[in-house]
């Protein structure tokens, strides 16, 4: 049944992309000055989840790299590489320049003069889930080497400029910004039949199926694949001729549940600790989170940065915000509603 795996994978970029020319136009002319050896202005790439932030930033990058010998990509996942040090040793790694490099002793800014002395291609540097960086500083210390162009990817611009300083705020608000909306139904759909016609073989899933998957989602690119994959693997492991209603229907219910197992398990100390107490303790209001927090943990963060917290999981549909900002309380998401493909 599985013709293609790679297809159906959450990181798959695929050759050509469904309803973001707009998007791919307006990044592509962003950077577009390295392929001639000159500075690019960074980039900002906001949206929900699942609105293709990642895929598009990849695919330009690819595309770059296809035109162009001397330009190079590098990846990072600030989720992940969450403090400064992790970000700057992902890029100083990809760039083979970490040798001799210690993880407990090498300073700071000895990690950003070996990122000066580069002088290798210039080097196009993602910046995924940017908002997650601890210490946002590290922005500005690519922003200050013309050798890279930067990509910063996040959900919300407000949440990116709440977290720097007045001098990264001017230039961050002066870069290009590439916004992504949900995708309807009909785009979901497009998206769905490319890949099923791409990884899988042909007459195992109805076009109603992939309509029914698109609407389940709700405009997140991300569930859907993840609602397609699962409900092929099913059926594969099953020997199954075609994909069943029954299969999608557990399908969709296993999808949900492993992306947000995924979200739960790429949450920082920090953050895993505060999700604790709203899981414990719901429904809870801000400052009741915040003193808990503090009670737990050596090095306290701000209030300020458990309410970004806080906002970066109800984004990710881990927690719920009910009520205003003054009288505002959180809550684990709701596992008994109903499934939407039934």
């Amino acid at each position: 049944m599985i013709r293609d795996a790679r297809v159906l994978r959450a990181g798959f970029v695929p050759r050509e992309v469904e309803h973001r020319d707009a998007e791919v136009n307006h990044l592509s002319s962003v950077l577009e000055p390295i392929t001639n050896g000159e500075p690019a202005d960074t980039a900002i790439v906001t949206g929900p989840s699942g609105t293709g932030k990642t895929c598009i930033s990849k695919f330009v990058t690819e595309r770059l790299r296809e035109e162009v010998l001397d330009v190079e990509a590098i990846y990072v996942n600030c989720w992940r590489n969450y403090t400064r040090f992790r970000t700057l040793y992902q890029i100083l790694d990809d760039l083979g320049a970490t040798i001799d490099i210690h993880r407990q002793s090498t300073p700071h800014d000895e990690l950003v003069d070996r990122l000066q002395q580069h002088d290798g291609p210039r080097t196009v540097v993602i910046l995924d889930e940017v908002d997650q960086l601890e210490d946002p500083s590290v922005i500005y210390d690519l922003h200050s080497l013309p050798q890279f162009a930067i990509i910063c990817i996040a959900n919300k611009e407000e949440e990116l400029f709440g977290r720097v300083d007045d001098r990264l705020v001017s230039r961050l608000r002066s870069s290009e910004h590439v916004r992504m909306d949900k995708y309807h139904d009909d785009q979901l759909y497009d998206i769905l039949s490319a890949r099923a016609k791409w990884g899988l073989d042909e007459d195992v899933i109805t076009d109603d199926q992939l309509y029914r998957i698109a609407d389940a989602a709700a405009g997140d690119a991300r569930l859907a694949i993840g609602i397609l994959r699962t409900a092929a693997s099913k059926a594969d492991r099953e020997n199954q001729e075609r994909i069943t209603n029954d299969i999608l229907l557990d399908a969709a219910e296993d999808a949900r549940a492993q992306i947000k197992q995924k979200s739960i398990d790429s949450l920082t100390p920090h953050q895993r600790v505060v999700y604790n107490i709203v899981r414990d303790h719901e429904p809870l209001g801000p400052s009741e989170i915040h003193d808990r927090y503090t009670e737990k943990v050596d090095d306290p963060r701000t209030k300020r940065t458990v309410r970004t917290y806080l906002s970066k999981m109800v984004q990710y549909n881990l927690v719920d915000a009910e009520g205003t900002s003054r009288d505002r309380e959180y809550s684990l998401v709701g596992s008994e509603a109903a499934s939407p493909m039934q």
